[in-house]
């Protein structure tokens, strides 16, 4: 694209699932004059304003050959459970289909299913002794299908507000339970704070995945996400969880340079030692891992896992597939900042 030289000021904004991140103001005059710099792109980032993005803006300009759109993939899965007291690691293999559609900004149609090769999750003889509602424990009663629909949800992400950004998503949001959920965050441009609010409604699924269970529960949480610097993070929620309990559960991770991430979590709530069971609350260690460093390619994708000493039904979370805060604050002025030395490829 080529602009006439009246044009002095360019204004970019960063957009994520049609979620307008924030807006960088360059102006033509100073790309003209820091180009060949030896410090160009330090330079740059001095003189650049990158500040709120509108929810929309007037006389943008939109590619409308962007939507529809899809995209798809298939390939191996593999799915590891740990510390069974008769076989410490049990893992299932397979293939799985997952893809998503969006027929239009803000909307998006997805989900996932797999078919598994091999595994022995579903061999163990350990189903729930829990002495509250099992939203966890049966999780080897979900595993003995061969053929299993994940996840199928339909999703709208918007911006109601210049700090505010939404989401309502419906449908079989996770292996175990499916139903309503809706998010709210304020995370301003330029801020390491940010706060969010999410309800959901669900129920719990069949074990063969296409139908519901009876027990069904309202749940959610408040959230404080904060920046400290230096690659780590913090994030608090407090509210209820799939089991009916009230608590709170608190998260360190340290995100690097080249897009791993690790972390630990731990969750407290109303459920005594004794009723939670082995391991007397939950606790983990999340690790991510970027696919672009493992292939060499550039994409947004990662693979992600989560390693518990034991999975009990106190302190369970919804897992809701397109939570808002990673996308929201991937455009930021922090993270922008620290990917700035890619702006003249």
């Amino acid at each position: 694209l080529v602009l006439p030289a009246s044009v002095e000021t360019f204004r970019i904004v960063t957009v994520e699932n049609n979620l307008a991140q924030s807006a960088v103001t360059i102006r033509r005059s100073d790309l003209e004059a820091l180009e060949f710099d030896p410090q160009s792109a330090d330079a740059l980032l001095a003189v650049t304003g990158i500040g709120e993005a509108a929810p929309s803006l007037v006389n943008a300009a939109v590619n409308e050959d962007l939507y529809p759109d899809y995209s798809w993939s298939i390939g191996p899965y593999l799915s590891p459970s740990y510390f069974d007291p008769d076989e410490p690691v049990r893992v299932d293999g397979g293939i799985k289909l997952s893809g998503t559609y969006s027929p239009a900004p803000g909307w998006e149609i997805g989900g996932a299913l797999a078919y598994r090769l091999f595994g022995n999750i579903g061999d163990s003889p350990r189903v729930s002794n829990s002495l509250i509602e099992p939203v966890r424990t049966n999780a080897v009663l979900y595993a003995r299908d061969d053929t299993v629909l994940q996840s199928l949800y339909v999703s709208k992400q918007w911006k109601p507000g210049a700090n505010t950004y939404a989401r309502v998503t419906g449908g079989y949001l996770e292996r175990m339970f499916g139903g309503v959920s809706a998010e709210l965050l304020w995370k301003p441009v330029g801020s390491r704070l940010a706060l969010g609010v999410e309800g959901n409604y669900v129920k719990q699924r069949d074990f063969s995945g296409l139908g519901f269970q009876d027990y069904s529960v309202a749940t959610g949480h408040a959230s404080a996400y904060y920046e400290f610097g230096g690659g780590y993070h913090g994030q608090l929620d407090v509210g209820r969880y799939l089991a009916g309990d009230l608590g709170a559960t608190l998260t360190l991770t340290r995100e690097f340079e080249n897009g791993w991430r690790v972390g630990g979590f731990a969750t407290i709530t109303d459920v005594s030692s004794t009723d939670f069971g082995e391991g007397s609350f939950d606790k983990g260690i999340n690790l991510t891992i970027p696919v672009s460093w493992l292939t060499g390619t550039t994409t947004k994708r990662s693979v992600s896992t989560t390693i518990r000493p034991i999975q009990r039904d106190g302190g369970a979370r919804l897992n809701v597939p397109g939570r808002l805060y990673e996308q929201v604050r991937s455009g930021h002025r922090n993270a922008l900042e620290r990917n700035w030395s890619g702006v003249w490829e």
